[in-house]
């Protein structure tokens, strides 16, 4: 429990915190310095890939030991400058793949965004009518508990005598 927190913690400063600084620091002091905003530019896309698959990841391999710290061992390795592994794992694996199914990609993104966008038209519709549905409720409920009562048989016979 505790080894899991501390490695987490470790994960969030070099895998994130650091990196984060890092390309603050190339973008906004050495604007001239490509190779290291390329550098920072190709970690964050590794990162970012990196953890969408560990959602997938961690769905279906929750039993892999010592995963978190193999994961900052990654990190460290990918920014580390003389390792250089955000070059070789960005210009090995990760850009000839995109490249290779670039258009395929971009079709299902495409794809992706048109439905998103249909599903958003359809849950305002269905949320709005909803919450016509319930003020409306409560509109008659509120006017039907503060409009006067018509007097009983009983209180009109009371009356009369």
């Amino acid at each position: 429990m505790i080894r899991s927190l501390v490695t987490r913690g470790l994960v969030m400063v070099f895998g994130y915190a650091y990196p984060a600084y890092e390309c603050y620091k190339t973008v906004d002091k050495n604007k001239e310095d490509v190779e290291q905003l390329r550098l920072w530019c190709q970690y964050r896309i590794l990162v970012a890939t990196l953890t969408v698959f560990e959602r997938v990841r961690d769905a279906l391999i929750p039993w892999v030991p010592r995963y978190s710290e193999a994961k900052l061992f990654l990190y460290i390795y990918l920014w580390y400058p003389k390792t250089k592994g955000t070059t070789y794992v960005y210009e090995s694996f990760f850009r000839p793949y995109v490249t290779k199914h670039e258009t395929e990609i971009d079709r299902n993104l495409l794809e992706l965004r048109t439905r998103a966008g249909d599903y958003a038209v359809l849950f305002w519709l269905k949320a709005t009518n909803f919450a016509q549905t319930r003020i409306l409720d409560i509109v008659r409920f509120i006017s039907h508990k503060s409009a006067p009562k018509p007097p009983t048989t009983q209180a009109w016979i009371f009356k009369c005598k």
